[in-house]
């Protein structure tokens, strides 16, 4: 199956909070998006890896995603190897996405950085000829693939975006499939320990960072992201 977007997330919600937004409005063009996850998140302070994953469930069908994969990699211990590069290969390879979206590329969580330049590196290996892979339980050797854009989308720290993407008409489903993360963020009746993503701020920055993003470009809402290398287009207009 071929996908339009793959987006990869260390963590369950990372895609979510990142660019829930630009996934949904995607979607709602016709576009095929994907998102795979790095770990189940086993190490999060509040919740389980088996709630996370029946969240990340919900959220996949809020969102309206094509497939939803967790390659359950060791949450805060994944390295970028040959063996995790070879992992992520096999995804892109699978999927054959035109676009990339992944971890920003510094964040407070050491997972984030790390992931971010993993899932890229892989992405430039991904095209090489002479790297072979086969999907679990396969006998047929994979082509080779390399996406025509990379992107990383923004986390905790308010990074200098390259670019944005006017999220108006759909800020509230961008929240709705965050939501569905239940134990990880705010709520008034929980007995689990705080973390900074649960705090009502958290939830509430949210909509504000992105209604200032989207200040900034003359729309209600927008989410921002970063990319490594310049962007080529067929025409200055297509900049508009």
């Amino acid at each position: 199956m071929k996908l339009d977007i793959l987006v990869f997330g260390a963590h369950p919600d990372d895609a979510e909070l990142g660019a829930g937004g630009t996934i949904a409005k995607e979607v709602a063009n016709g576009k095929k998006v994907g998102v795979v996850d790095l770990t189940r998140g086993e190490l999060g302070t509040r919740g389980s890896a088996a709630l996370r994953d029946k969240e990340a469930k919900k959220s996949a069908e809020i969102l309206g995603l094509t497939i939803r994969e967790n390659l359950e990699f060791a949450d805060g211990f994944f390295s970028n190897d040959r063996e995790h590069q070879l992992q992520i290969i096999k995804m892109v390879r699978k999927y054959k996405p035109e676009i990339v979206l992944c971890n920003a590329v510094d964040d407070r969580h050491i997972d984030h950085g790390k992931g971010s330049k993993l899932v890229s590196d892989a992405c430039f290996l991904s095209g090489l000829i002479k790297i072979d892979t086969k999907l679990d339980g396969d006998d047929e050797w994979q082509n080779p693939w390399r996406p025509k854009l990379v992107y990383h989308y923004i986390q905790w720290k308010n990074l200098k975006p390259d670019f944005v993407v006017d999220i108006s008409g759909y800020i509230e489903k961008k929240k709705e499939s965050i939501l569905a993360y239940s134990s990880q963020f705010f709520d008034a009746d929980s007995e689990e320990p705080e973390t900074p993503i649960s705090s009502k701020n958290f939830l509430d920055s949210v909509s504000y960072r992105a209604q200032d993003l989207g200040r900034l470009v003359g729309v209600d809402f927008a989410e921002g992201f970063t990319v490594e290398r310049f962007v080529a287009v067929d025409s200055i207009t297509n900049l508009i």
